[in-house]
């Protein structure tokens, strides 16, 4: 049980083989959905959409604190650990304007926080940051709201914003004169319903189901497509973040594809941002990325974490 996952970040809880007992003491109900694998080690049925439910909870009680946890059928189901490094590159990037210090005041807006609410159980957990929480789907949004709801102390953390408008994406969530430390975001990356439900068929082979066979992390539309895919996805964040450019120290998104790096480069460039950082991130043979960029010069990122992540 002590092999490294390759890649992960030195703080990610995650590195050692999941402790099956461990787990299972925390939620009784993970120990159906064991198997042993060929090699004769205990595993989790990971080709079992309702085991892989069932992991998440286990590991945010577990690891996180998290004792209530649930999303609705068919909403995306995440793999925590990549999740969590994600948050752990990100403290690590407001450290950098912090003297190398990670801060403990931080406010960081999820964008898209869907109906797992992910990212703010990690980053509250691991570093006691505040969180705001943009959703456009409403059961999505009940669902993120009764996790919050269901877990003593994570409503004083965490609150949950709807966007009431589908076409946009920062505005109508940044309100005037609110200022956030970070945006995370975990955006839609195909291009269409059918490029999404070709992902979900490879997902399938790949766990070795049938095609009919319901795909292990599920997802709804505007959790894994929009026209245009990611790129135009974050394409458009960049083109609003320039609106709050004096209000967000550091916007980020995930990117799957490093191909589309190039063009959002390029968008990042005619937005005029100071500074853009890509965060290259591993886990096991699954590779992933974020770029993070900055209207603000070096000096004034300083000042922004003198003023902001004190005590």
């Amino acid at each position: 049980m002590n092999a490294q996952k390759p890649g992960l970040h030195p703080r990610n809880r995650h590195h050692s083989r999941y402790d099956l007992d461990a787990l299972c003491a925390k939620t009784p109900s993970l120990r159906e959905f064991i198997t042993t694998n060929p090699a004769g080690d205990a595993t989790v049925n990971f080709a079992d959409p309702r085991a892989v439910k069932v992991l998440n909870k286990a590991l945010l009680a577990h690891f996180y604190g998290v004792t209530e946890w649930d999303i609705p059928e068919g909403f995306l189901c995440p793999p925590v650990p990549g999740r969590a490094d994600y948050v752990h590159h990100l403290a690590d990037l407001l450290a950098e304007s912090n003297e190398g210090r990670v801060p403990t005041q931080a406010s960081v807006l999820d964008v898209g926080t869907g109906a797992n609410c992910i990212y703010p159980l990690i980053g509250v957990h691991e570093y006691g940051w505040r969180f705001t929480g943009s959703e456009v789907n409403n059961d999505a949004l009940a669902s993120a709201l009764a996790i919050v709801n269901a877990n003593p102390g994570l409503t004083r953390a965490i609150r949950l914003r709807r966007q009431k408008d589908a076409s946009l994406i920062l505005p109508g969530i940044i309100h005037k004169n609110e200022f956030f430390d970070a945006t995370l975001c975990n955006p839609p990356f195909h291009s269409s319903a059918e490029s999404a439900a070709e992902g979900g068929e490879r997902k399938r082979r790949n766990l070795g189901l049938g095609k009919d066979s319901e795909a292990n992390f599920g997802g709804q539309q505007q959790e894994l497509w929009c026209e245009g895919g990611e790129v135009a996805f974050i394409s458009k964040m960049i083109d609003e973040s320039k609106q709050f450019a004096r209000q967000v120290l550091w916007f980020s998104s995930l990117v799957s594809r490093g191909d589309n790096l190039p063009l959002l480069y390029r968008a990042l460039t005619e937005a005029g941002a100071v500074k853009v950082v890509k965060k290259e991130m591993a886990q096991g043979q699954k590779q992933s990325r974020f770029i993070a960029w900055t209207f603000m010069d070096e000096a004034q990122r300083k000042r922004w974490a003198n003023t902001r992540f004190k005590g």
